[in-house]
């Protein structure tokens, strides 16, 4: 294993050219305009499902808030309704449909002048 990474680090790498080699043009090496199109293409097609996808994901984020704060006034409104509905069944219970003035203000059993 040493001796690889020791011939490895002592052999020169070969210096770069700058004239093309025999028989090889510039087409052969750049991408050209097709490689430019098809590069403009891939960008705008990604850029747009980018936006797509966060357009999607604020719209469903939106909906999860809304039904949160419906399921929150329906719990609200349950509560309400069972408050009320113990109300009633005190009332029913104990003979009276609702407490009477006197024992809504703290002054049960005296009577009022």
């Amino acid at each position: 294993m040493h001796h690889l990474l020791l011939s490895l680090a002592t052999t020169p790498s070969p210096l770069p050219t700058p004239a093309l080699r025999d028989g090889m043009s510039e087409d052969q090496i750049t991408p050209g305009l097709w490689g430019f199109i098809m590069t403009a293409f891939f960008v705008l097609a990604t850029t747009l499902l980018i936006v797509d996808m966060v357009r999607r994901i604020r719209r469903v984020r939106y909906r999860a808030q809304v039904e949160e704060e419906r399921m929150a006034a329906a719990a609200a409104d349950t509560e309400a309704e069972d408050a009320a509905g113990s109300a009633q069944d005190y009332g029913q219970t104990y003979g009276q449909a609702e407490p009477s003035r006197h024992e809504s203000n703290g002054d049960a059993g005296r009577t009022q002048a």
